[in-house]
């Protein structure tokens, strides 16, 4: 009989595993970021030509910053995370690129020239940048995935601490109705930021070691109520206060993206550590129940409601964002305008919130989904990392990032194309934002090091049998 914890049980290293060498890897891994870094050289000269007629100076500089990064992070996985999935970094590397492309593109339509200090994409770039250096940087100091686990309420306290911020008087700032930004003076301008995007980090931290610690109480069940396994009262606890606590954010900051990724990812989490599907019912009602909450007591989010249903009811006023955004689509066709040559200014908050409506209206429905691949490829790279992983704590980290990027680009682009109601987050790697592009930068590095550590050691048939670095028994089955 299985146990219901055996997925995040290690496997046990008992005979050689076939792999590829760590330097077969990065040679993969170097072969693929050259495709790649080209793919991006092209996407932006033809905005270039299209736009300016030639190519520019900020073609010159995004193609040496480019380079550097591409070079800066592969010789930083080369060196730190020999064994690292050979597919993840030049995968992110043509998402951020093309996003480059963009935010240059909705820059030049707004007027703005694209070294300016008021553009979005030199600030962009200087983000990037920023992004690589802590890819690196986590690379650098965490070896080994499991001394995470010792920060378990730490990270907790950290993410909690980080949600809380933009409340702050004098330090929290209200933007588009949403209060989730905090503004630093630095010197004579402002630095604004969003900490829940690096709250997701700590956050997914907090709940993988605090699932693989109580896995084993949490996968309990003492009654059964409609063929469902209800879990002991005391144990429904932990499911309890992540709902309270994206209901609080909803309400207080009044940020339904966040709410809902916090919430999704835990009980997803939640169901992969203990296998027991009553906890995805049991959250499906929670959610629904907060749902039905919040719409009969906040008029945002009744607004919200309204214009997914109908956004041409009101299409001059609170429909306008998500019905320009369809229209773009709709222009776009299957194979698109062409970069730099269609009207995805029309939507409000283009660079942001709807860089995918932009993306579709010039690449079409073929180049939409090629993107939308990209982030697949992503998403099943992280689960495989999740299903290498020899212990528990980098199963389950690696499956909860994995989700988290999956969930947030559902939600983002189920609300430009009307599927679900527009929540306002950012498209990861693509939208333009410090916070969101630095924090998706460590967690990949993230996934990385869980990669690494994974096959570390481990090696082709003819060598020496691979050794366990986990310290747990292995599971009998």
């Amino acid at each position: 009989m299985t146990s219901a914890t055996t997925p995040l049980a290690p496997t046990t290293p008992a005979a050689t595993v076939t792999t590829r060498r760590p330097r077969g890897r990065r040679n993969t891994e170097a072969l693929l970021l050259v495709a790649g870094y080209g793919l991006c050289l092209l996407a932006f000269a033809q905005v270039a030509l299209v736009l300016d007629g030639r190519l520019t100076t900020a073609f010159a500089v995004f193609a040496v910053v480019l380079a550097g990064c591409v070079l800066v992070a592969h010789l930083a996985v080369r060196r730190l995370a020999a064994s690292a999935d050979p597919v993840l970094l030049p995968t992110i590397t043509v998402l951020n690129g093309l996003g480059l492309a963009m935010i240059y593109r909705l820059d030049r339509a707004d007027g703005r020239t694209g070294l300016s200090a008021a553009s979005d994409f030199s600030a962009q770039l200087g983000w990037t940048v920023l992004g690589v250096a802590l890819f690196v940087a986590v690379l650098a100091l965490v070896r080994e995935p499991r001394l995470l686990q010792r920060y378990t309420y730490t990270a907790g306290f950290i993410g909690l601490a980080l949600l809380i911020l933009p409340l702050i008087p004098g330090l929290g700032v209200e933007i588009n109705g949403a209060r989730i930004w905090v503004r630093l003076p630095v010197g004579a301008d402002s630095l604004s930021f969003q900490p829940g995007e690096l709250a997701k980090l700590f956050l997914i931290v907090f709940f993988t070691g605090y699932l693989v610690e109580k896995r084993d109480v949490l996968a309990l069940a003492r009654t059964r109520v409609l063929g469902i396994d209800v879990p002991r009262g005391r144990d429904l606890g932990p499911i309890v206060v992540a709902w309270l606590a994206s209901l609080g954010v909803l309400v207080f900051e009044r940020d339904l993206g966040t709410s809902l990724l916090f919430f999704g990812v835990f009980v997803a989490m939640l169901y992969i550590a203990t296998e027991r599907w009553s906890w995805l019912v049991i959250g499906s009602v929670l959610f629904v129940a907060g749902s039905a909450l919040a719409y009969a007591l906040f008029p945002h989010v009744q607004t919200r409601f309204s214009v997914w249903l109908n956004p041409f009811a009101d299409e001059a006023g609170s429909g306008y964002q998500i019905a320009q955004s369809l229209y773009g689509f709709a222009t776009g066709g299957i194979l698109g305008t062409g970069l730099g040559q269609g009207f995805p200014d029309f939507v409000p908050y283009a660079s942001t919130d709807f860089i995918a409506a932009a993306f579709g209206e010039e690449l079409g429905l073929a180049g939409f989904m090629a993107i939308m691949v990209l982030y697949a490829i992503v998403v099943e790279r992280g689960f495989r990392t999740s299903l290498a992983a020899r212990d528990s704590f980098g199963k389950l980290l690696a499956a909860g990032l994995s989700i988290e990027v999956g969930l947030q680009v559902f939600v983002v682009v189920g609300g430009v194309t009307r599927l679900i109601p527009l929540t306002g987050l950012t498209t990861p790697f693509l939208s333009y934002g410090g916070s969101s592009l630095i924090a998706n930068w460590m967690l990949i590095a993230l996934l990385m090091r869980i990669s690494d550590h994974a096959r570390r050691g481990v090696v082709a048939p003819g060598g020496p049998p691979a050794r366990s670095t986990s310290s747990e028994p292995a599971v009998t089955r």
